[in-house]
């Protein structure tokens, strides 16, 4: 039931990203040959924005098809890591130009450029109106809630609605008081909303990379499942960690009594196993042991044995 409906959702979120995709480029395209003909960096630097986002919906894009290409025995997990390393990529792109933005900034701060006004008022007028398009979109088709993919994009384009809200508003300044420093200003305030968007989808892609424990997962949670059966005896060499967004695995030993037989220590894995999906944990594979095994308490894995010498620490 939940892998049709994970289906459905992917179909859904894939075309809602598509058009999406489409309106976006098209329109910062625009944008861009509008930032250099009005000569406003505020434009440019939201075009930019517009950039990173048709970027971020492309990548998503291309991480739905890809994931789903089938699991190989060379990939064990499929494809599905293509969507975080893209996120990784996406997210550097995005610190890259907010620091450009401010590079250029400081130069406009001293000497202020003509800007044509009228110009940069109605694209950024426009722009307002496509983010919002877009935005309702995603919001009204795609699972912005539980996909870090459709989630990571739709912030994007509300974050560019507030790039094109600030574009409006110099435009405006310059106008009606002839405030020059209002074109690099906005464009710093967009610069700083890339920069934030950039760093925490870096910060978590790179947590997903170096297998850290979910943020949806509450190890001690996890933990207690594992421990809450009174057959079971010990817990330990937990590993929790995420292939891709919304799929948790699980790796643990679990110390049973010595006199259950295969069948009953099967009934009570199924059980584990089951009560684990309640706590986001969609794969699970569990080791069982006797109680031989349970000669340490430490529940996560102490690898120093196998580090200085060449054996593990069961023995």
């Amino acid at each position: 039931m939940a892998e049709h409906q994970h289906n459905h959702s992917h179909g859904a979120n894939k075309k809602i990203l598509l058009i999406s995709f489409v309106i976006i480029f098209s329109f910062m395209i625009v944008e861009a040959i509008g930032g250099f003909l009005t000569n406003s960096l505020a434009l440019l630097s939201d075009a930019g924005h517009m950039l990173s986002d048709a970027v971020s919906l492309a990548i998503a894009l291309l991480a739905f098809i890809v994931s789903e290409k089938a699991v190989t025995m060379s990939k064990t997990y499929g494809y599905k890591r293509i969507e975080i390393l893209a996120a990784t990529l996406n997210g550097v792109t995005l610190i890259a130009i907010a620091l450009y933005i401010f590079y250029e900034a400081i130069d406009r701060f001293q000497n202020p450029p003509e800007v044509a006004t009228t110009g940069m008022l109605i694209i950024s007028v426009i722009g307002l109106l496509v983010n919002i398009l877009v935005a309702w979109i995603m919001l009204k088709g795609g699972d912005t809630e539980e996909n870090l993919n459709m989630r990571g994009a739709f912030l994007h384009v509300i974050s560019d609605m507030l790039g094109s809200v600030g574009a409006i508003i110099a435009a405006l300044l310059m106008m009606f008081f002839g405030f020059g420093w209002a074109d690099p200003l906005a464009s710093v305030i967009v610069a700083v909303l890339v920069l934030r968007g950039g760093y925490s989808v870096t910060k978590n892609s790179l947590h997903v990379l170096m297998e850290g424990t979910p943020t949806g997962v509450d190890s001690d949670q996890v933990v207690n499942i594992l421990n809450g059966h009174e057959q079971v005896r010990g817990v330990h060499d937990v590993h929790i960690w995420t292939v891709t967004s919304g799929f948790h695995a699980l790796t643990c030993h679990i110390v049973l009594d010595d006199e259950l037989t295969v069948k009953q220590s099967s009934a009570i894995l199924a059980q584990i196993e089951h009560e684990l999906l309640h706590a986001n944990i969609q794969h699970a594979t569990i080791q069982i042991e006797g109680s031989a095994h349970n000669h340490y308490d430490s529940i996560y894995c102490t690898v120093k044995a196998e580090i200085s010498g060449h054996h593990h620490h069961h023995h």
